[in-house]
């Protein structure tokens, strides 16, 4: 990653309510394996408890996310992190940022915050030791005063974690 930038939050768009409505209410009705959305009276920020996998190097351990949607989603990915302290992984920096191609480059419209949340705990489940990435200090230093992880220029070099 080189570089941060603040970004403002705008109204949702109709589009962008609708389809936050409609993921709400099928996630009420059929939750993902491992993960509790925390009722709040936000509909643009959800936070999400995340329970780590049985059998994994986070088995039983409990974080948080929290999902800002902006104004034109499912057309612009959410921005996704973990609510400090986040977990050790070599893709999840200490200020919860998360280098997940997924939430930035690789989005589609056809992702919703249930397949993020799944690709999430996924990454978490395969990582075969709890680090911070390489360049953890430098990069949480950069992005100090709130800046969004989606104005980073991320690198997606390794799928192997």
């Amino acid at each position: 990653m080189t570089s941060c930038s603040s970004s403002s939050r705008k109204a949702l768009s109709k589009i962008a309510s609708n389809r936050i409505q409609k993921e709400l209410s099928e996630w009420q009705v059929n939750p993902p394996t491992g993960f509790k959305h925390k009722v709040t009276d936000n509909l643009q920020k959800w936070v999400i408890e995340v329970i780590g996998a049985p059998g994994t190097l986070y088995a039983n351990e409990t974080y948080q996310l929290q999902v800002d949607f902006p104004e034109h989603y499912p057309m612009e990915a959410p921005q996704v992190i973990f609510v400090p302290p986040a977990p050790l992984h070599p893709h999840i920096y200490s200020n919860g940022h998360i280098c997940l191609d997924i939430l930035y480059d690789s989005w589609s419209p056809a992702m919703t915050v249930s397949s993020v949340c799944i690709s999430i705990l996924s990454m978490l489940s395969s990582s075969p030791n709890k680090k911070r990435p390489i360049d953890n200090d430098i990069y949480v230093k950069k992005c100090k005063n709130g800046r969004s992880p989606k104005e980073t220029r991320w690198w997606f070099h390794d799928d192997k974690v």
